[in-house]
């Protein structure tokens, strides 16, 4: 009898976290073409915003939308198979649907470079339930927060 996880492999990875390492080696083959033609990854990330489930795809799109309406300088691109955005080849933000590793809800990250900064400590990612006017409104504010 075994006491591992079903999704557990032996060395320690998840099927799911395998699954996004090979997505991240193929987007690491298409970054360069990428970085040179924002429409094609534009184009990657639309594709994987219509893999994911409704509930997901919705916020997905709608998170799309603000991102690209409040921080235009932005490059869409997809990481770890997720739709994110990013300057200087640097994932600022990302959209992380919940079903990606069988979550509760959907995440809305930022990473290191994003200018975001309060005090010695400050959120880096949120829980997304749903989306809402005030909700909107809150993400666009910290879009354009962090890529200020």
């Amino acid at each position: 009898m075994s006491t591992k996880n079903e999704t557990q492999e032996s060395d320690g990875f998840t099927k799911e976290e395998k699954a996004a390492m090979k997505e991240r080696a193929k987007e690491l083959k298409a970054e360069a073409r990428a970085q040179k033609d924002r429409s094609a990854g534009e184009a990657d990330l639309l594709a994987k915003i219509a893999e994911m489930p409704e509930a997901d795809r919705a916020k997905a799109q709608r998170i799309h939308e603000i991102v690209t309406a409040n921080a235009p300088e932005l490059m869409p691109k997809t990481w770890y198979g997720m739709p994110a955005y990013a300057r200087d080849g640097k994932v600022l933000c990302f959209f992380q649907s919940a079903d990606k590793f069988n979550a509760r809800y959907a995440t809305l990250g930022f990473n290191d470079v994003a200018n975001l900064d309060e005090g010695a400590m400050w959120p880096t990612s949120f829980a997304v339930m749903e989306l809402n006017a005030a909700d909107e409104e809150r993400i666009a504010a910290l879009v354009r927060k962090a890529a200020g």
